[in-house]
């Protein structure tokens, strides 16, 4: 794993933490990859089943790192790069098997921004802010920005923070639907860390499945959804945890979940 990349084991979560505080989390080329590689770890993991995604320091993550060389942005070939980095990450985020938390301890920029709001649950420390930076540089949100935000706060407000470049601090980003939760800064990891742990105790196939349908609602007619719902549920329902759910309601006792498919 590069060393730009941190990862702790947690009893049934992993937190994965992006390691470049000296240029505030920005990602370069090796970067993007290792981060992938480090959520493609923790999904191959059986004992993994939720995982955090933070940044070291005083930054979430400023997003790509500008700098000549860092192979993310450039004259090069863009669309090749994006391809080779952001997309594929964004793709991993959005497919992984297990629930993922972002803990935004700092400002989250660029592309760091949309990794954040990539994950199912956002919670930000009360100083973070959030920045849709690419139209500073003449570019446009990559990484799954304009796929989350009309989805999160509605085309409107969307458009208005990606064409002016305009910070959104946590609380507001609280009110608006952008992220779950904003919490005091001293209290951000300890939030994240609980919820992760509850989370690693819940039946994690039924989770993703979940995450899947909400995301197809919005380009399903309602009758699509109600043939996808029924295909996910008949999925869910041949899981041990479903069988292990009903017997323990029954029983009138906490269940035991193993996340497993099968």
């Amino acid at each position: 794993m590069s060393e730009t990349i941190r990862v702790e084991r947690r009893e049934g979560f992993r937190v994965i933490a992006i390691n470049r505080p000296e240029r505030m989390n920005a990602l370069d080329r090796d970067s993007v990859v290792a981060l992938r590689e480090a959520l493609e770890q923790a999904e191959a993991d059986a004992a993994c089943r939720a995982v955090i995604v933070t940044g070291t320091g005083r930054a979430f993550c400023a997003g790509a790192d500008l700098n000549p060389g860092a192979g993310v942005v450039g004259k090069r070939d863009v669309r090749k790069s994006i391809e080779e980095t952001w997309n594929p990450l964004a793709r991993k985020l959005s497919t992984l098997r297990m629930p993922s938390i972002a803990a935004v301890n700092g400002v989250a920029a660029g592309a760091g921004a949309n990794v954040a709001l990539g994950c199912d649950f956002v919670l930000a420390a009360k100083s973070a802010r959030f920045i849709q930076a690419f139209a500073k540089i003449g570019l446009i949100p990559d990484c799954g920005g304009t796929f989350h935000l009309p989805r999160l706060i509605g085309e409107a407000r969307a458009r208005a923070i990606a064409m002016l470049a305009e910070p959104v601090d946590a609380e507001r980003a609280e009110a608006w639907g952008m992220i779950w939760r904003a919490v005091d800064d001293a209290a951000l990891m300890g939030e994240c860390e609980k919820l992760a742990a509850h989370l690693a105790k819940q039946p994690t196939h039924a989770l993703a499945l979940t995450r899947r349908a909400m995301r197809a609602s919005a380009q399903n007619s309602l009758d699509q959804q109600l043939d996808l719902e029924r295909d996910y549920q008949q999925e869910a329902s041949l899981t041990p945890d479903y069988t292990e759910g009903v017997k323990a309601f029954l029983e009138k006792r906490p269940p035991v979940f193993t996340g497993r498919r099968a």
